[in-house]
């Protein structure tokens, strides 16, 4: 008589392990979509492992990032750009750059975002219905339209805990999806290994890639949500040591899924000399070595990072005005309302233009780490403000963190302004 509800206690337990991760959902969200899959695609079918070293330092620079900006709400119950505005002595320009600055970066993705898995959710129609293929556009266009449609929809129940149930589903999926066919297609161990030393490819785009890297791991949009995130969930200073804890798991699954796509690419493409340069290009690549359930369960992973990403793509430029303006957001607001209908509208540009969003996508990567120094170097300025964080004050392993990071930020952004004079 017990054997049938060990079953469903047993699921129910899981699920409910699933459903408590906190904030750290979001920081998974804004840094895996389909731009981040797409990087990782190309550099593990064009260059192997050897981009894994700047995948591990961004994710390390990441979590000290995710850590330091949830403290600094948890101990002031200030958010980012409101304090950058009331304590920085430059604090109202500096935030108004970096308004500026992440709405555009990330309205672009956004644009890319939607195209590329309007595009996914056709090719896996398509895999199993071959007649699809005449109607391509219209098809293409049709999903464009329902997926944001339906993700605008979401947004206006204007609940924390229901869009963190939402983006828990779409996060798990993408995460199992991609550790799946990581069993199925894998490169050599040794290859990981090489891959942790550092050096950048030789060739035409090297340096671009490292720079999309870095602009899609170490997302600024990332960090300075995560305080309205924290807010949202009803963390007070008592939930410091589960913040803490949040941020290196999220840090710990961004690296872990993003190397599992990058070695799933390098394993199944770079020693076959088959460079891709879209993800839709795995169609072609993929299937004949790992098989259609592989290539369908990669591409259900595809999708999954794709509308994990919408959906904060479209609450960012909401979530940095409310955070500027009081520190607060009203999600049943007008101003919302107004501004997410927009940029669900603007999201439908290249599917509607039928435009190939792919190297917009990498280049907007690029764009995003120009930013970055500002909002490392912003919350260093807060932390380190006794007056502020009294106790909490940021001490000398955090500031080495803080500063390495800002450091390779500034390397970095460096290294963007001379791939992007390259490109153009």
């Amino acid at each position: 008589m017990d054997k049938p509800t060990a079953s469903p206690s047993f699921l129910k337990k899981l699920l409910a392990l699933v459903l408590a991760f906190g904030p750290g959902i979001f920081a998974i969200g804004y840094t895996i979509g389909t731009g981040s899959v797409t990087s990782m695609i190309v550099a593990g079918s064009t260059y192997g492992m050897q981009l894994l070293w700047v995948l591990l330092l961004s994710c390390i620079f990441s979590g000290v990032l995710i850590f330091t900006y949830g403290n600094f709400t948890l101990v002031t119950g200030e958010t980012a750009l409101y304090a950058f505005k009331k304590h920085l002595k430059w604090g109202k320009l500096i935030a108004i750059l970096i308004i500026i600055g992440i709405s555009f970066g990330q309205w672009n993705s956004l644009m890319g975002i939607l195209g590329i898995s309007a595009n996914i959710i056709f090719e896996i129609f398509r895999i199993y219905f071959p007649s699809l293929e005449a109607y391509r556009y219209e098809s293409v266009l049709l999903i464009a339209v329902v997926v944001i449609a339906t993700m605008y929809r979401f947004l206006l129940v204007g609940k924390y805990a229901f869009f963190e149930k939402i983006l828990v589903i779409f996060v798990t999926i993408m995460g199992l999806s991609f550790i799946i066919s990581l069993f199925m297609v894998y490169p050599l161990p040794i290859e990981v290994v090489q891959g942790l030393i550092p050096s950048i490819p030789e060739v035409e785009g090297g340096q671009m890639m490292v720079a999309a890297f870095v602009g899609t791991t170490m997302a600024a949009a990332t960090f300075l949500s995560r305080p309205l995130f924290v807010k949202g969930k009803g963390w007070t200073i008592e939930n410091l040591g589960q913040q803490k804890k949040d941020a290196i798991i999220a840090a710990c699954l961004v690296f872990i899924i993003s190397a599992a796509v990058m070695a799933v690419a390098s394993g199944a493409l770079f020693h076959q000399g088959k460079p891709v340069t879209k993800v839709l290009e795995m169609v072609n690549t993929l299937e004949p070595i790992a098989g259609k359930f592989a290539l369908t369960l990669f591409f259900f992973g595809t999708l999954s990072a794709g509308l994990s990403s919408i959906f904060p793509c479209l609450l960012i430029a909401p979530i940095l005005l409310a955070d500027y303006q009081s520190g607060e957001l009203d999600t049943s607001s007008r101003q919302f309302k107004i501004i997410t209908a927009f940029a669900s509208l603007f999201a439908l540009i290249v599917p509607l233009f039928g435009a190939n969003p792919i190297e917009m996508q990498i280049v907007s990567q690029v764009f995003n780490v120009f930013v970055l120094p500002l909002v490392i170097l912003g919350i260093i300025l807060l932390v380190n403000n006794k007056n502020l964080m009294k106790e909490y004050k940021a001490g000398i392993w955090l500031n080495l963190g803080l500063f390495a990071a800002l450091f390779f930020s500034c390397l970095i952004s460096y290294n963007g302004v001379v791939a992007l004079f390259d490109y153009f």
